[in-house]
């Protein structure tokens, strides 16, 4: 399922990097475990939370619009700031955002908070996950220490496809 996904880049029909990123974001709620504490109830949604700009042009709400993981419905939120962030369990953190990445990352309520961002060093610098762009190919950056932090698991299906970066040092 992860490979159809990944493939997405190489159809003959173009596919835009907006929608090869929503679809990313789906298939990252079905493939990491959050901690059960994560959600209000069993019933309680997944909420993939947008930080900053929304640059998907409704390629995100096609992605998931009807669509479940690990037997969650998904919710589409718009957050201004991430201490707004409570009770998200994706935090996309758009572009224009990075010059706040450090203090936006450190503002974050509490555990079970997958950060995805598209910046260089999002990972590096305390986000989970980043989207890079390489030979005009959607590729991911996974920091495993931060979300061991966030208390979360990633599957392997993930983790191989992706660079694996450590959090950077910086005093």
């Amino acid at each position: 399922m992860l490979q159809g996904m990944l493939a997405l880049s190489g159809f003959a029909q173009p596919v835009s990097e907006y929608q090869v990123k929503a679809a990313f974001l789906y298939n990252f709620a079905k493939f990491v475990e959050w901690p059960p504490e994560t959600f209000k109830s069993e019933r309680s949604p997944l909420r993939i939370c947008l930080l900053g700009r929304d640059p998907f042009a409704g390629s995100l709400n096609a992605a998931v619009a009807g669509k479940t993981a690990t037997g969650r419905s998904l919710e589409l939120v718009d957050v201004s700031d991430a201490r707004h962030a409570d009770g998200c369990q994706i935090l996309f953190v758009s572009s224009p955002e990075r010059k706040n990445l450090r203090s936006s990352i450190a503002e974050l309520p509490g555990i079970g908070i997958l950060t995805v961002g598209e910046s260089e060093g999002f990972a590096s610098n305390g986000g989970i996950i980043n989207f890079k762009l390489e030979d005009g190919r959607v590729r991911l950056e996974i920091n495993v220490e931060a979300a061991g932090h966030a208390g979360l698991r990633i599957s392997s299906k993930v983790l191989n496809v992706a660079e694996i970066v450590k959090l950077s040092v910086r005093k």
